[in-house]
Parts: C-alpha cells; sequence; structure tokens
C-alpha cells in the first residue's frame, strides 16, 4: 500500500499517516460562513482538500474514506446582510431574510466548487441542524470545570486547559500581548472564548439552559465534526475495535493557515477537555494563503475576486484549478495572468492527447508525489514529462487523480483546436521539433528548427516554444494539406 506523509501542524513535521481505521479514514475540513460569494481565496484549502480526498480513496478505496466539510449559517455576518435587506425595504421577517441568503449562498457556493471539478464531501453539515449537540457539549464543559456562564454568556475557561495555545506554538500570555482580544466585562480572563452568547428576538436563536441565545463560532465545529465522523459511525456500527479504542478521534483536520489561531486552537481546546483521553484530530494541515500579481488580495487594491468573477470572465474552472496545483500548498500562492494562460496550454495539449483515450494505471511518479505531503506542484511536472513522452494512457489516469482532465470539466478546450489526424500529425512533428531543437542546443545549429517552424507557420500554425515544451496555435490561414507534407 502507498505510504502518505502529511505536513502535521501540531507537531510541525512530515509524518508517515497512519490511519485509526483504514476502513473509515475520516477528515474534516472547515467551511465557509455563507454570507456571500466565496472569494478565490477560499477556493484553495477546499481544492487541496479534494485532491487529499482522490488520494486517500484511491489508496484505500472509494467507499473507505469519509469527508466533513461544514456550513456555518448562523453568523453576526448572515444576520447583518439580512438586516441590509430589511432596511432596504424587504418587508419580510429577518429569520425569514437570513435563511433565504444562506440556502442562496449555499447554492452558489456548490455551483462554484463543482465548476473547480471538487467532488462533493461525505457530509455538510449546517450549523444551524446541530444545535442540541452544541448545547450538550457546552454543559459538559460547564460540570468538567472548564466553562462558566455570565450574563447570559458562557465562556471557555482558557487557563484550565493547560495545552493552550501548543497549535499555534505560542502562550496564552504572549497571545494576550500580541493580539487584540474582547474585554468584557463578564469574562474571567482576557482570552477566554464566547461558546454560546444571548439573541435579541429579532435574531436567530435557541433556548439554552442560560437563556435564549446562539452558539459561538468555535464549538460549532467541535460538535458537527463529534457528531459526524464518531458518534454516528460509531452507533451504525461504522468503526473497527482499533477506531473504538481511540474513542471521540479522527483522522485529518484542515483549513488555511489563517484559521490556526483562534479557531483551530479553540477547537483543540474544548474538545480536548470535554474528552480528556482522547486527541480530536490526530494530523492538523493548513494551506498558505493567496497573493494576486504579487499582492495581498483585497478590495481596496482592486485585485479581490470571487471564483464566480472569473468564471464569468471566460476562465475555465479546470484552469482555475491547475493554477491552484501549480504551487505547493504549504506555499504562498501568486495567482497571475502568466500563470493563466500557461495552464490553458497545457490543459488543451493534454485534452487533445488524451482525446478518446482510456485511461491506464497512475504513474508511479506522480503517486509518489501527492504522497509526499500532496506535492501537486511536482505532480504535474511529472504530468508534463508523461505527455512528452506520449504515454496519454497514463496522463489521463494521472491527471485524474488532482481532479484534472475529468469528463466533467472539458468542453472548453475545442474552440478553435486541431482534432482527428491533424492531431496525430502535430504529435508527430512536435517531437521531430523538440528533438531537432534538443540536438540544436549541443550543435548550435538550429537550421531544422528553424525549416520546422518555416513549415508549420506555412500550413498556418504559430509555433511557441519554452522551456516546458512546445505549444502549436492554428491560424484562420490553416491549410490542413500544408500540414501532412511536412516531413522529418
Amino acid at each position: 500500500m502507498t505510504k502518505i506523509k502529511l505536513h502535521n501542524s501540531m507537531t510541525r513535521t512530515k509524518e508517515v499517516f497512519h490511519p485509526i481505521d483504514e476502513t473509515n479514514v475520516r477528515m474534516y475540513l472547515c467551511g465557509p460562513t455563507v454570507y456571500d460569494r466565496a472569494h478565490l481565496g477560499n477556493a484553495r484549502n477546499v481544492i487541496m482538500f479534494d485532491v487529499l480526498f482522490r488520494l486517500l480513496r484511491h489508496v484505500y478505496g472509494p467507499g473507505h474514506v469519509t469527508y466533513v466539510r461544514n456550513f456555518t449559517d448562523v453568523d453576526d455576518k448572515i444576520n447583518a446582510e439580512a438586516q441590509r435587506r430589511k432596511d432596504a425595504g424587504d418587508p419580510r421577517p429577518l429569520e425569514d431574510l437570513i435563511r433565504e441568503r444562506t440556502d442562496d449562498t449555499i447554492g452558489w457556493y456548490h455551483d462554484d466548487m463543482g465548476a473547480l471539478g471538487n467532488l462533493p464531501p461525505t457530509h455538510e453539515p449546517r450549523a444551524t441542524e446541530y444545535i442540541p449537540e452544541m448545547i450538550a457539549m457546552i454543559a459538559d464543559l460547564i460540570a468538567r470545570g472548564h466553562a462558566y456562564a455570565a450574563e447570559g454568556h458562557v465562556l471557555f475557561d482558557v487557563r484550565s486547559y493547560k495545552d493552550y495555545g501548543r497549535l499555534s506554538g505560542r502562550s496564552v500570555d504572549d497571545m494576550i500581548a500580541g493580539a487584540r482580544v474582547e474585554v468584557a466585562p463578564y469574562k474571567r480572563d482576557p482570552m477566554d472564548f464566547v461558546l454560546w452568547k444571548p439573541s435579541s428576538d429579532d435574531l436567530p436563536g435557541w433556548d439554552s439552559p442560560w437563556g435564549r441565545g446562539r452558539p459561538g463560532w468555535h464549538i460549532e465545529c467541535s460538535a458537527m465534526s463529534e457528531e459526524l465522523l464518531w458518534k454516528q459511525p460509531k452507533a451504525k456500527g461504522n468503526l473497527s475495535e482499533n477506531a473504538l479504542r481511540h474513542p471521540h478521534t479522527f483522522d485529518i483536520h484542515g483549513g488555511g493557515n489563517d484559521l490556526m489561531f483562534p479557531h483551530h486552537e479553540n477547537e483543540v481546546a474544548q474538545s480536548c477537555c470535554a474528552h480528556p483521553d482522547a486527541d480530536f484530530a490526530r494530523v492538523w494541515m493548513h494551506n498558505e494563503m493567496l497573493q494576486v500579481e504579487g499582492k495581498k488580495m483585497s478590495k481596496s487594491l482592486g485585485n479581490f475576486f470571487t471564483v464566480r468573477d472569473l468564471l464569468d470572465q471566460g476562465v475555465p474552472g479546470e484552469v482555475i484549478r491547475f493554477v491552484f496545483l501549480s504551487t505547493h500548498y504549504g506555499k504562498p500562492m501568486d495567482w497571475t495572468q502568466k500563470k493563466v494562460d500557461e495552464a490553458k496550454r497545457a490543459l488543451t495539449k493534454w485534452r487533445q492527447q488524451t482525446s478518446g483515450v482510456i485511461a491506464g494505471d497512475v504513474n508511479e511518479e506522480v503517486e509518489a508525489a501527492l504522497a509526499d505531503d500532496l506535492n501537486t506542484a511536482r505532480a504535474i511536472s511529472e504530468l508534463h514529462q508523461l505527455s512528452l513522452a506520449g504515454d496519454v494512457t497514463g496522463l489521463l489516469k494521472s491527471a485524474n487523480v488532482l481532479g484534472l482532465l475529468t469528463p466533467e470539466l472539458s468542453g472548453w478546450e475545442n474552440a478553435g483546436m486541431f482534432s482527428g489526424p491533424d492531431l496525430t500529425k502535430l504529435h508527430d512533428v512536435e517531437k521531430w521539433l523538440l528533438h531537432a531543437r534538443s540536438e540544436a542546443m549541443d550543435s548550435k545549429d538550429f537550421a531544422k528548427v528553424d525549416r520546422y517552424k518555416a513549415a508549420l507557420l506555412n500550413a498556418g500554425v504559430e509555433v511557441r516554444m519554452n522551456k516546458a515544451g512546445v505549444e502549436f496555435v492554428r491560424k484562420e490561414e490553416f491549410d490542413s494539406d500544408r500540414l501532412w507534407s511536412i516531413e522529418r
């Protein structure tokens, strides 16, 4: 079986991945707060975790991986958006406006993430569907002395958990000195965080032992992951004996590195205090952030755009996916037009090469790259080599593991391109041209290279050469007969 290594944010090392239960590998990704369209940065960890999902399904079997990605559908930003619409004249109750907004946003999210080639997770829980589980966990934390009620709020007592800060690598005192924290008279310590807060009559709220209110952000993921990755599988008998020996624990938890503190740090604290003998999550994975043309994406700089903005501008979802995968998830990624253009050229060529082909086996080098902490950049480099070598069956199957060259993302590449016998001829000429260039690099005699380029141009084919290979672009004056007159 393929040995997978993953970088664990908790231990700050790359470790061999040993699932608790090989028959049910379990992972959780923090999903979006559904008040608006997903911006481009939101897509990075979705694509990263989709590749991990595909890799785990490839190694352990499609029926042996459980993937949970949640929706936060109770939040002050959602309430503010609904209130804005009400202030603009919508006569409906605020609760109806909130539900409509979250339903619409979840629909947009599904459309946009699907357009990028992401598989649907096994479960997509909405926070509002798990309020009783959150209330039960909060009550348990109070009973264990890790939380306290004050003025309609319930707060987690950070000082009660001696390992607080282990994930982010900072002490509580350092956090207080280096961060802005909410100072409130009902807090025992500035770092204590909200598990439950009161709701006014016009805002969403649920009855609880501490009055009508709504959950804090952090408790959502702890309650939902426990329910869907531990309690329900246990009740259904879907956990192995080894998994039962590690209660309230699952394999992988992920998100952007901006969630490491405070969100994930607080998840660890409340979950481990609710279940002192549990690990909560064995492996923590975090992706780096996104830049646009070398600058932080922001509305003030005019370089902020959503996934839908790009799709509506005609950038294919498969191209967006390719650009993201061209950089390792653990490194900052720079979105540039140059990368978009390069992705279009590579994918167009690969789709032409694999048209009508039945997929073969996953290439060992591609698999090794993905098993090495999801090194998608190296995997794409190996796909280029498969393309140059003409291993189209291996190219197709290997690209599929990255969510590329799938039927769902096809169609965009056909306009103005070659097909049928002409494509076969172009593949032959490409090999001749690359061989001629290789010889010319040693001999410094580029006469044969120039002859091929001139013959192609005469046939109406523009030649673009770079380190990655050769791209042929058909011009309006393309003449198929002249193409077939080219000889080695």
